[in-house]
């Protein structure tokens, strides 16, 4: 018999919540869809969906989001003289967050 209380399963998602961002991806790109869009990105765990990723972004930095895109993006291969290796494959969040609204990367309450 499997018993699951709601007040554990709670638990369990909102500390899922703290480990799906991983840090923000910062680059010119999204800089100029920052100052834009009021856009920015996020990279994520590879197995996080859109939901998780909106309610993450809105605990973490009291935001209200209105639309999240997520991404893969294929490692790449460099070439050195021993051989060759690769990158690991990551995903990325573009997240958008409502007019008036900003997210501070360096002040996280």
């Amino acid at each position: 018999m499997k018993v699951i209380s709601s007040a554990l399963n709670s638990t369990y998602n909102k500390e899922r919540l703290f480990k799906i961002i991983l840090g923000p991806h910062i680059s010119e790109k999204v800089s100029v869809l920052g100052d834009d869009k009021n856009q920015y990105a996020f990279k994520v765990l590879r197995d996080a969906t859109k939901g998780e990723v909106k309610k993450a972004v809105e605990e973490l930095f009291q935001v209200t989001v209105t639309d999240v895109c997520v991404l893969n993006v294929k490692g790449k291969v460099k070439r050195t003289a021993r051989g060759s290796s690769r990158k690991k494959n990551w995903k990325k969040a573009y997240v958008s967050v409502q007019e008036g609204q900003e997210i501070d990367y360096m002040v996280v309450e």
